[in-house]
């Protein structure tokens, strides 16, 4: 099941982006650290009702952050669409323990679903250039890449940006 966050879930939220950060960073992939993602950057995401947890038995597998907001970094993006309709993929993550079982193929179905239902142009999201698996990830679903972008409090290596039209 795939619903929004609520925010006596934020603890168990954080725990699974720490364990995310520290299996990617065993992994030699810097695209997560301490900092990123913020306790406070996660409440906002919940607050702002823009945070959806995949539950299974109950228990918090992984979430993903559906946004109507582009990040300023995302102003130098030659996108394909007009910036007036789309949504803003951040934050996808899956526990480390449940990796490889669909589970994040789940939560992007449900925001592809979300952007066809409410009639938005595309969806746009970046992903690390040194998380290879994501990139495959996202292109094998039919998201174009189109450029780069960089989060210096996150990696010297550049993000790549993505879009998929609706």
């Amino acid at each position: 099941m795939i619903r929004k966050a609520e925010i006596s879930e934020l603890p168990v939220i954080k725990s699974l982006t720490g364990a995310c950060a520290e299996a990617m960073i065993e992994r030699e992939i810097f695209q997560w650290n301490a900092h990123y993602p913020s306790r406070e950057k996660l409440e906002t995401d919940i607050r702002n009702g823009e945070l959806y947890i995949f539950l299974k038995k109950e228990k918090i597998l992984g979430i993903i952050v559906i946004t109507e907001t582009m990040d300023e970094e995302y102003v130098p993006i030659e996108w394909l669409t007009k910036t007036d309709s789309n949504l803003y993929i951040h934050r996808l993550a899956t526990h480390p323990s449940v990796w490889g079982q669909g589970y994040a193929r789940k939560l992007m179905d449900f925001a592809e679903d979300y952007a066809r239902n409410q009639n938005y142009k595309s969806i746009r999201l970046d992903t690390f250039s040194q998380n290879k698996r994501n990139q495959k990830f996202y292109e094998s679903r039919g998201y174009q890449r189109l450029g780069k972008i960089y989060f210096p409090k996150q990696s010297d290596h550049p993000f790549y940006c993505y879009e998929l039209l609706i």
